[in-house]
Order: C-alpha cells, then structure tokens, then sequence
C-alpha cells in the first residue's frame, strides 16, 4: 500500500477505477480505512466511490467483482493519519506491508510484489526493525536473505530503472555521494555486469547488450581525470567480457545515455547502461518522464516492481496524483513474473 499520508493508496484506487481490465488477480495488501479514505478522495458528484472488498485470504481475490479495491488487512486497523506528514506510525505499517508482501511471494503464494511509495523519514522513525533500511530495496534484501539462510552479503540485489526508452542499473543505491565513490569497486562492477546480464537475458531471451558508464568526466580520459576508470571499472568489463558477456565501456557518463536511448525513430544501441551512482543513472531515465518509469530490483528471488516516483506529501489528498508509473510497474510485473514462470516451466520440461 506504501505510506498511509502519501499518493501510495489514491494512485492505487485510481488504478483500480481507471484501469480495471489491468486488475485482474491483484489485491492491495495494506489497510481496509486508509484505502476507503483513498478511493472517498477521488469520488466526484454523480460518481461515487469506488467500493472496497475486504479479503480473508488471498484466494478470495478470484471472486471480487472488477471496479471494487481488493484488500487483506495486513496488521490491526491502522488510525487515519494526517495526509502530507512524517508519521512513524503511517511507517511502521508500511514497512509491514512489504514484509507481509514479501514473505508471501517468497513463499509462492503471490506470483509478484509492487510497491506503492513509502517515506524513508517515516520508515525511520518508526524504529526497528525498519529503521535499518533506507528503503524498500534493502528490506527486501534483508527479507529474502533471512528466507533463504543467507548473509546478507550473499544475496546481492541491485536497482534498474526502466521504461520503454531506457534502462539503467545502478552499482550502488541509497547511500550517501561520498560512500558512491567508495563503492565503485572492481569486485561491485563486475558484480553488478553479472546481476544485470542473468536478469536481462532471461527477459530478452538472448545476451544483453551492456553500456558501463565511466565515473569521471570523460570517463577519466586515460586516467587524467580520475582513476577509477583504469584501476576498477575497465578490468571489470574485461572480466566480464572473457565471462563471455556483450559489455562495452567504460563510456563518457554525459553521452552513453543517449547512445543506449531507444525512440521510434533510432533504437538503441545498447539495452541497458549500468551506472555508477543514484542520480547518474536515474536522472536520465526520470527526465524521460516520471510517469513512464519503473523500478525493478534485480537479485532477487521474486519479481518486485515500483513507481519510480515517491510519496509526494505535497499533493497527497488532493486526487490529483497520476498513476501512470504505477500501471506501468504492475504492467512490468505481470510481464515479468510470467516470463519467470514460463523459463522455470521449460527448465523442468
């Protein structure tokens, strides 16, 4: 459901009302109030709400009506918070809605997981366990390790960022611009090649074409201008090229996104670019269009999907947040999951 005071729960119900051929067998795992609150949000004169059904289990998802919000209360009624505020409250509920979610695809109950916004203040500031993690990606992370009986270490995941025009996986997610550098390392570029050519070549059906970013102005210019290139990023792609992957670079970082940029008029000549920090590989696919994005954790043993956008307090309440980023996530998950499904089906056939 995402965080209770932000558009998580109305872009739902607006997908729901908007979009109900795009919503069969998918149910919001979240709070029955906070979702009617939703949907009372986006009722207009004439129009009424759209109803929500409340879910026992699961499997009653077969039997609800289309145009009704499908919802299993996930914990005990959550109080109604302020639309648009920090609340540790309105966190730790939605921290415990993905780890609800999570724990039921790991077990093969649900066939994927999409993440409405949370608010990573609230997430701290609902203590512990969620205060560990600065957002969905590493509680997943941390989930599906626990899962498994894996270190955490030994689940490695990364974030791609994805729409119709542009790929990009990142080698480091949520931490700060100072620990971004420290983190471009030969070991977590090569790992981060590894992650996103076994994740693509399952959905594409063939080896993945993939652009590295340099970290440094263009690409350090033989090491003038930084050595992160010569010392870290070039062995990793070489590694991954004796490895047998299809990986160039490392590339300028301010023109590689274009060459991978794929339109109506040029496709593109990579299909992904794995970049080397946060904002360098989400600023380019974000100015594509925030409404068209889609995040997608790579590494993990389940299929999650998210809007590329966030909680947005500033208009929450309103009615006036778009859903589009979230249709295209449950688009991408739905693809996904049964692209997943049909490559394990084959390896037991």
């Amino acid at each position: 459901m995402g965080d209770a005071a932000g558009i998580g729960p109305e872009i739902i119900a607006k997908a729901y009302r908007d979009t109900p051929e795009n919503m069969h067998g998918i149910f919001v795992a979240g709070d029955v109030g906070t979702m009617r609150r939703a949907a009372q949000v986006l009722a207009c004169p004439g129009q009424p709400a759209v109803p929500v059904a409340v879910l026992a289990a699961p499997q009653e998802i077969w039997q609800v009506p289309p145009r009704c919000i499908p919802v299993l209360q996930v914990e005990h009624a959550l109080t109604a918070v302020p639309w648009g505020q920090v609340s540790a409250q309105a966190g730790a509920f939605a921290g415990h809605c993905v780890l609800w979610a999570a724990h039921a695809a790991l077990r093969g109950e649900v066939r994927a997981l999409v993440t409405a916004p949370l608010h990573k203040e609230a997430l701290a500031a609902a203590g512990a366990p969620f205060d560990r993690f600065p957002g969905h990606t590493e509680m997943l992370q941390d989930c599906a390790a626990q899962f498994l009986g894996k270190p955490v270490r030994d689940l490695p995941v990364r974030m791609m960022l994805a729409n119709e025009e542009l790929r990009t996986v990142l080698v480091s997610i949520h931490v700060s611009m100072r620990d971004a550098l420290d983190a471009v390392t030969y070991d977590n570029v090569l790992q981060t090649v590894h992650i996103t050519h076994a994740a693509l070549a399952m959905v594409l059906g063939r080896s993945p074409r993939i652009a590295v970013a340099g970290l440094n102005p263009h690409a350090g210019e033989g090491g003038m201008f930084g050595r992160e290139e010569v010392e870290s990023i070039a062995p990793a792609i070489a590694a991954a090229r004796t490895a047998g992957m299809d990986v160039s670079g490392p590339w300028p970082p301010d023109t590689v996104f274009m060459r991978a940029r794929s339109t109506a008029r040029r496709p593109g000549e990579f299909d992904v670019v794995v970049a080397m920090y946060h904002d360098q590989g989400l600023i380019p696919v974000k100015y594509l269009g925030v409404e068209t994005g889609v995040n997608v954790t790579l590494g993990l043993p389940l299929v999650r999907t998210s809007p590329d956008h966030g909680t947005a307090f500033d208009i929450a309440g309103t009615g006036g947040a778009d859903c589009a980023s979230l249709c295209a996530a449950i688009r991408m998950a739905q693809g996904l999951s049964a692209t997943i499904n049909t490559s394990q089906s084959s390896d037991v056939h």
